[in-house]
């Protein structure tokens, strides 16, 4: 009995430090490990890349169609005879049984429509990739809004409880003046009035916090309850670049330009894609290998059977109803919209590009007076509550300053948010800069 007790007591203290453990801490996600997260689970971003991997193989296809190709051919045929002796009833064969053995190359010596079609799968593969960046910047876009968004809930949140401290502290002040027969009746009410709003506000914070979060974890976890936080980094600002260098950087590497560029490409090839139905074409076949009534390389006469020959074949368009003419015009009709797409996609993205830069800008410019008012609101709070205890001012321009106070918070919030959202706009116009 007594070697049991020991052991006992070390079962239990080690089950005990099993339930006892530490919590694992909230994950911390910084801008860029979300925008890595995202991009890992996006399903729009990987059907994107998923296109363009699919493109790239119809553009290998079109290529390897250009190129001579090889074929072995094996086949046996039997054909019904005439009577003993082994005459043919109608087939044009060299015999009732005829064994196939042959290696085929052929050749396109002149087909002006596979090469158009390969040209069309190059200019495919250009749209395909224009468009998995176009994802991508979506993508970080919306990361952006949502980091930001969160982010901006905190401080809303937190900016309620503070809020709501204060309240506090004033209602002890307004109960403190009473009893001293400083403040009528009247005063604590108020006081009490403005305390339970505050108390509703850290409520609506929270709960705009967590529907932030949750939303938000759609985008990068498998599990939207995973519990995390993101890394407040609004109050490092970024300079906004000059608007020059903005848009000459826009027209360079902005990827809807060059989708609709590729694809004015990718439909001039196809008028002549369509052309080629009305020209001829020109093939060679060379054949080589055994073709005979035995699977032998000589026959029952001692001659070979195996041999080569040289097939070319020219095949001219005659008369097909229309139907090639018809995909011309089509052709051309198609080439007509993309150059129409082309240039409004022009006109989009230099309106975008103004609006979102003076977006940026406004933004940027009223950081300074949004940190003035906030900076004066929380000044004029403390000397009204002086002026309060002093008896000099009523119990509304303390509630007033209060609620000016908090407003002014959350204004300067919105407008490190604002700035933010306007850089993450303008980036996926023109990528990082």
């Amino acid at each position: 009995m007594p070697r049991i007790l020991p052991i006992l007591c070390l079962a239990l203290a080690l089950r005990w430090g099993a339930f006892a453990q530490t919590p694992p801490p909230t994950l911390t996600l910084t801008l860029q490990e979300a925008l890595e997260r995202a991009k890992a689970v996006s399903q729009q971003l990987l059907s994107a890349d998923i296109a363009a991997r699919i493109a790239r193989e119809d553009k290998v296809q079109a290529k390897a169609a250009l190129l001579p190709s090889v074929n072995w051919e094996n086949g046996f045929s039997y054909t019904q005879t005439n009577g003993p002796d082994n005459s043919l009833t109608f087939v044009a064969n060299d015999g009732p049984r005829l064994y196939t053995n042959l290696a085929n190359v052929h050749a396109d010596v002149y087909a002006p429509g596979k090469r158009a079609d390969y040209q069309m799968a190059i200019a495919s593969e250009a749209v395909a990739r224009a468009k998995v960046e176009i994802a991508a910047r979506g993508l970080t876009a919306v990361v952006v809004q949502n980091f930001y968004g969160m982010a901006v809930a905190q401080r809303h949140y937190n900016n309620a409880r503070r809020s709501l401290q204060e309240a506090q502290q004033f209602v002890d002040i307004t109960q403190k003046q009473e009893a001293g027969g400083e403040a009528a009746h009247s005063d604590v009410v108020k006081a009490q009035l403005t305390l339970d709003q505050r108390q509703r506000d850290v409520q609506d914070g929270q709960l705009a916090y967590d529907k932030a979060r949750i939303g938000f974890a759609v985008f990068l976890f498998p599990d939207f309850r995973q519990d995390y936080t993101v890394a407040d980094d609004l109050d490092r600002l970024t300079p906004l670049a000059a608007f020059p260098e903005i848009e000459a950087l826009a027209q360079k590497s902005n990827p809807e330009i060059r989708a609709a560029q590729s694809t004015v490409t990718q439909e001039t090839f196809g008028i002549k894609s369509a052309r080629a139905g009305l020209l001829p074409t020109l093939s060679v076949d060379y054949w080589v290998g055994i073709q005979a009534r035995q699977y032998a390389l000589h026959n029952e006469f001692g001659q070979n059977n195996v041999g080569s020959s040289v097939v070319a074949s020219l095949n001219v368009p005659v008369w097909n109803w229309g139907a090639a003419r018809s995909k011309v015009r089509q052709a051309e009709l198609k080439l007509l919209q993309a150059r129409t797409d082309l240039s409004f996609t022009q006109r989009q993205l230099l309106s975008n590009l103004h609006g979102f830069y003076l977006e940026a800008n406004v933004a940027s410019s009223q950081m300074a007076s949004l940190k003035h008012s906030l900076d004066l609101s929380e000044e004029s709070l403390k000397l009204t509550l002086l002026r309060y205890q002093a008896g000099e001012v009523t119990v509304l321009e303390v509630v007033d300053a209060q609620t000016t106070l908090f407003g002014a918070r959350n204004a300067y919030d919105d407008g490190l948010a604002r700035y933010r959202l306007a850089l993450a706009a303008l980036q996926t116009l023109t990528g990082a800069f």
